[in-house]
């Protein structure tokens, strides 16, 4: 039998505040995707079918007790990491990069849920990590080897913000759970030539040319530097109480790109300036802290460090994203978590929920 204390202690609030996210972004969407057709509406359509498709999913993974999710982690890395394997191959290329798999009926982005079983493999080997005290640099091989091949099977495709995001969720959980001082120093001495060879080596020509732009826009203002300047021009035309929902000129006369998806911040920013943003960041706070709470109530540590590898998720996925649309990073194909359109992106989102929902259920039981 169900015991009932599972749904007594159902989180209502945090399901309420993700609809409220979710259904700004579904508005948004209406409003950058009305001038691709006299009142496209389709998209909007499709995001709300995204939601429910994802809110079912939810309910299934809060079905399932999720010390389970230890028992099948590898399983699932082995299976996702032959799939990103098999992108690499078959996959379907759109704009010179091939991440999908087309599946019939819908593609499927395995990269994406990569990012979910990392959280899950993770907290799997730190959770039963018996060693006293912090974490050295030997203790760290094992993970690092586990994140370093789907990380670079992504890289190849190439994908640098979806790598990037996998490796930034992976060090956020072994930070929380504890790294000596001396393991961090040594990692970040190490990162300098390993980010003088990526340069050499490794990045093709037009992710370099991101970087340059991003630090120097004006380089090239109608080719790669364009999303950048277009981005902050919509940013900036908002003021402080925007120009009203489809009154964006930036998104209206379609000069910004992707507005519906990497973009949708932009779209909002103009429509509803610096106080509808305000209210949007404090929106996204209140659901990483959200997160985090039942990160520290949980009662073990398999469930904490799913919870804060989930926080991790959703944190950087904003800071990239809005860092991205505003100038302060370089764009990278990083979608706003519950605001951008994308179905693969939203169901990803809400395993990630399910997983925070299943342990703030069950954090009595333990």
């Amino acid at each position: 039998m169900i015991d009932r204390r599972l749904f007594t202690n159902f989180d209502w609030g945090l399901l309420f505040l993700v609809l409220i996210i979710a259904g700004i972004g579904v508005v948004n969407i209406a409003s950058a995707t009305a001038s691709y057709s006299m009142q496209d509406t389709s998209y909007a359509i499709r995001q709300v079918y995204w939601i429910l498709i994802g809110l079912f999913i939810v309910i299934q993974v809060c079905s399932i007790d999720y010390h389970l999710f230890a028992d099948v982690a590898y399983w699932f890395y082995g299976v996702l990491t032959v799939l990103l394997l098999v992108v690499l191959f078959v996959g379907k290329t759109t704009m010179g990069a091939t991440r999908w798999l087309n599946l019939g009926l819908f593609s499927f982005q395995p990269s994406e849920l990569m990012k979910i079983v990392i959280i899950m493999v993770v907290a799997h080997y730190l959770a039963n990590f018996t060693a006293p005290g912090r974490l050295t640099l030997k203790d760290l091989v094992n993970p690092f080897l586990l994140l370093g091949v789907p990380a670079i099977l992504i890289m190849k495709q190439p994908d640098l913000g979806t790598a990037t995001l996998v490796v930034l969720i992976a060090l956020s959980m072994i930070l929380y759970a504890g790294i000596r001082l001396r393991a961090i120093v040594t990692l970040l001495l190490a990162a300098l030539p390993t980010v003088f060879l990526g340069w050499h080596f490794y990045l093709r020509d037009y992710q370099k040319e991101r970087v340059l732009n991003f630090l120097s826009p004006e380089r090239d203002p109608l080719g790669s530097g364009y999303h950048i300047i277009q981005s902050k021009i919509a940013v900036g035309s908002g003021g402080l109480i925007g120009k009203g929902f489809m009154q964006g000129t930036q998104t209206q006369l379609r000069f910004l790109p992707e507005q519906h998806t990497d973009f949708a911040f932009s779209v909002f920013s103009e429509e509803w300036g610096f106080a509808g943003c305000l209210v949007m960041l404090l929106l996204y706070l209140a659901l990483v802290l959200w997160g985090l709470n039942i990160a520290r109530r949980c009662n073990d540590h398999f469930g904490s460090l799913l919870a804060v590898g989930v926080s991790a998720m959703l944190f950087w996925h904003i800071i990239i994203n809005i860092g991205m649309v505003i100038g302060l990073f370089p764009v990278v194909g990083v979608p706003l978590p519950l605001f951008s359109y994308g179905g693969t992106s939203m169901i990803t989102t809400m395993v990630g929920l399910g997983i925070l929902l299943n342990i703030r259920m069950r954090r009595f039981m333990f």
